[in-house]
């Protein structure tokens, strides 16, 4: 279970106030599959940064009582100056996976081929993604945060992403941001807008892309 309870999230500086979200109050209950809906800029990105514990709230508080992966998607943690297999070294080590078998199934998995030993800033943002999505599938979470990913790479690459995530989707959560509407429909049975700084949850994915579609259209 994941809890928001009136989270706020504010990004402030000397000139600038930007109020992402207020007051969001929702739960999240293991295995549920939400597909979270949003115009650009709207605050989606930021609100699975805050329910995987990557940024704080400005106010109010998250309660977890699941272990969630940090969001998969074109942006990532990964440090630049190391190649992907360090990178996938140092995660080995922070969750007490053992190294050889963590490398080897991300190799396999992202497909990266001698670029694997390549340091991440030479990757495209395609590359990227991968790499996060297969070293993410390489730990066990009970909620995994996905952003966008499942465009990256080719047909076949694709079609592993998909085949991992309905995998993991039959024995914990997932959260997903997409703008494309048939992948939210194909994994989520729940869905979420966010519009004007607040979050709309809806019983079905169906409703919550028509109430998207409807708020575009205005």
């Amino acid at each position: 279970m994941i809890r928001f309870n009136n989270v706020t999230k504010i990004y402030k500086n000397k000139n600038f106030e930007n109020i992402v979200f207020k007051d969001l109050n929702f739960t999240l209950r293991r295995g549920q599959s939400l597909g979270i809906c949003g115009a650009n800029g709207a605050g989606k990105s930021t609100l699975t940064r805050l329910i995987a514990g990557v940024e704080k709230p400005t106010s109010g508080t998250i309660t977890r009582k699941m272990s969630t992966s940090w969001p998969i998607g074109y942006t990532s943690a990964f440090q630049s100056s190391l190649t992907g297999a360090d990178n996938c070294r140092f995660i080995a080590r922070v969750y007490g996976k053992p190294e050889a078998e963590l490398l080897a199934y991300v190799e396999d998995f992202a497909q990266l081929g001698r670029f694997f030993r390549q340091p991440i800033k030479t990757y495209s943002a395609g590359m990227i993604a991968r790499l996060a999505f297969g070293v993410s599938l390489a730990v066990h979470f009970d909620c995994y945060l996905v952003d966008e990913v499942t465009g990256a790479g080719d047909e076949r690459f694709r079609a592993r992403c998909q085949e991992a995530l309905a995998q993991r989707r039959q024995k914990g959560t997932l959260v997903m941001i997409s703008h494309d509407f048939n992948t939210l429909r194909e994994y989520c049975d729940l869905g979420a807008v966010m519009y004007q700084k607040q979050l709309y949850l809806f019983d079905n994915i169906d409703e919550a892309i028509e109430f998207h579609q409807e708020k575009q259209n205005q």
